[in-house]
C-alpha cells in the first residue's frame, strides 16, 4: 500500500492528472487506475473524490491527501501504515526541506516532480481562496 507500488509510467500519468490535464485523468479512469484519478482530484479539494476513495477501499489515498493538507493525524497514520516515501512525498508537497532532501537522496525523482506540482496546485488554491471576490462566512 503506497504510491511506490505503481510503475513509474503510471506515476507520470498521475503527475499530469494532478497538473489538471483532463486527458491524463481520463486515461487513469479508463485504464484501471480510477483510484489515482480520484486521488488527483482529492488533492484539488474534490469532496466527491475523497468519498469515492473511502467507499472503494482506497482510504490510504484519501488519508495521504489529508496528510498533504497538513493534517497531523493523517501524517502519523501514513508514517505507520505505508512506506516512508509516502510521508516524505506529503511533506515535500508543503516544501519541507528535509523531505525534499530525503526524496533526492533516495533517487525518487518522480515523487519530487509530483510534490512540486502539488505545491503549485496548493499555492494556486490559496490565492484563489484569498481573492477580493471570495465570500467568507464567520459562524
Amino acid at each position: 500500500m503506497g504510491l511506490e507500488k505503481y510503475d513509474i509510467k503510471i506515476l507520470l500519468v498521475l503527475l499530469k492528472s494532478i497538473s489538471g490535464r483532463k486527458d491524463f485523468f481520463k486515461w487513469l479512469l479508463e485504464n484501471g487506475y480510477p483510484e489515482l484519478a480520484a486521488f488527483s482530484n482529492a488533492i484539488r479539494g474534490d469532496i466527491d473524490a475523497m468519498k469515492w476513495l473511502f467507499m472503494h477501499n482506497y482510504q490510504w489515498l484519501a488519508i495521504l491527501s489529508n496528510a498533504i493538507d497538513g493534517e497531523e493525524k493523517a501524517r502519523q497514520w501514513i508514517a505507520k501504515a505505508t512506506h516512508q516515501c509516502n510521508l516524505m512525498f506529503a511533506l515535500a508537497c508543503r516544501e519541507d526541506g528535509d523531505a525534499i532532501k530525503w526524496l533526492m537522496d533516495n533517487d525518487l525523482q518522480i515523487f519530487l516532480l509530483m510534490a512540486k506540482e502539488v505545491a503549485t496546485v496548493l499555492d494556486t488554491q490559496a490565492l484563489e481562496n484569498k481573492g477580493p471576490y471570495v465570500l467568507h462566512y464567520n459562524y
